[in-house]
């Protein structure tokens, strides 16, 4: 059973909730495009500058304390995904990474191969396969997505994956719609024909528990400033693909896992922030390690945010000439809301919401631009996103729906 969130105990840890716009408490739904930042990380990010950074491989204290730091975040992401620390590599970001881990997968396709991607996904995990694809010959195939469920056509992997298909690419939640995909499903029949599974988990990491392993993925990737930390992006690579993984790098670099997909100096302060981030969520459950203390939070985070989302979608769907897209009822999702209002540009939307509600919410395609054609909302300048986070209120919903439904009221 999930252990009740303390909402005024979790704000107290995100000073940019203090911000005002035109003398207005300001309300953060824009969690989706990245969270706030907690204290922690704030102070760890601080702290490592000031106490004086280095680069690595040096014998003085702080190079020494820099690996050490580096180290010990690893294994807090291990801790946090299910993957040995040694499997964990730091990048600028998911898109960067996942361009750097498709181009060496692909230095082993040949002509006639093929890879599969789905109509559901950010193009963050679409775009460096496909583009790998162009350059070896490599043929593009496509998973749809049901317009009506916002689900991905599972099925038709069953006509989609030969034995030439060499990877299926695929997010475990829409940044867009919040769908929670059945990554698992796909995972075993992919592994079936021997296809690689590349997992996109960066909507999904600040809102669910993840086990890279029991949902089959060989490739997890996921960005920390979506979950309350600084910029920077993750990948946790299965040993036997990672180790066998020929990556573009300088010669003079690091051979063995995860180094050798680090190209460059990473962010070390940033990394700081991450590891204390982590240290920080932990702290929201409970259990005698650290991986069943974030297995814990996050259940606990999923349950608030969970009837949080259930009541601005129900609110929602009360407002006349407001489409809202969501998976059934049935369908589990993050809480991420996704609307259109008839005859109005989301744009407009979203800048009533602010300039007269101090409201933050978003509009666009948020890179799902397969999805956002397929669904039409291209010609209203995409969608309308709210998204929420532990440190929403059940207050901040409800003048959410309250400023929208006069918004709407003034537009149409």
């Amino acid at each position: 059973m999930a252990l009740q969130l303390d909402v005024e105990r979790v704000r107290a840890q995100f000073p940019a909730l203090g911000r005002t716009y035109r003398g207005q408490q300001v309300v953060y739904f824009d969690g989706p495009g990245g969270s706030q930042v907690c204290q922690a990380a704030i102070d760890a990010v601080s702290h490592y500058m000031s106490s004086g950074g280095a680069n690595l491989h040096g014998v003085f204290p702080t190079s020494v304390e820099t690996e050490a730091l580096l180290a010990q975040t690893r294994h807090s992401v291990g801790c946090l995904l299910n993957a040995a620390e040694e499997e964990v590599a730091f990048g600028p970001n998911m898109t960067t990474l996942t361009f750097a881990i498709s181009r060496a997968l692909a230095r082993e396709w040949q002509p006639g191969d093929e890879i599969i991607v789905t109509e559901l996904d950010h193009r963050a995990n679409v775009d460096p396969w496909r583009r790998a694809a162009e350059d070896k010959g490599v043929v593009v195939k496509w998973l749809t997505v049901h317009p009506t469920t916002l689900t991905l056509n599972v099925d038709e992997l069953d006509e989609l994956l030969t034995p030439r298909t060499r990877v299926v690419a695929v997010g475990l939640a829409s940044n867009a719609v919040g769908t929670v995909t059945d990554v698992r499903a796909i995972a075993d029949k992919a592994h079936a024909v021997g296809a690689w599974v590349a997992v996109d988990a960066v909507h999904a990491a600040p809102h669910i528990p993840i086990d890279r392993d029991a949902l089959g993925a060989d490739i997890l990737l996921c960005s920390a400033y979506k979950f309350f930390a600084p910029h920077v992006g993750i990948a946790a690579i299965r040993r036997d693909l990672f180790e066998a993984l020929d990556v573009y790098k300088l010669d003079p670099a690091p051979s063995f896992i995860p180094d050798k997909l680090e190209t460059g100096t990473q962010n070390h302060a940033g990394i700081a922030g991450v590891g204390a981030a982590i240290s920080y969520l932990s702290t929201l459950g409970e259990g005698p390690t650290l991986r069943e203390k974030l297995v814990s939070a996050l259940e606990t985070i999923e349950a608030y945010e969970d009837t949080l989302a259930w009541r601005m979608r129900e609110g929602i769907r009360e407002l006349p000439g407001v489409h809202l897209y969501a998976a059934p009822h049935s369908i589990r999702k993050t809480p991420t809301i996704a609307f259109t209002v008839d005859g109005v540009p989301s744009r407009e939307v979203c800048r009533r919401m602010v300039d007269d509600y101090g409201l933050f919410i978003a509009d666009g395609d948020f890179y799902a631009t397969t999805l956002a054609h397929k669904l039409g909302v291209q010609a209203s300048g995409g969608f309308v996103r709210a998204g929420l986070a532990p440190y929403n209120t059940n207050l901040e919903v409800d003048a959410f729906l309250d400023a929208l439904a006069r918004v709407v009221s003034s537009l149409r």
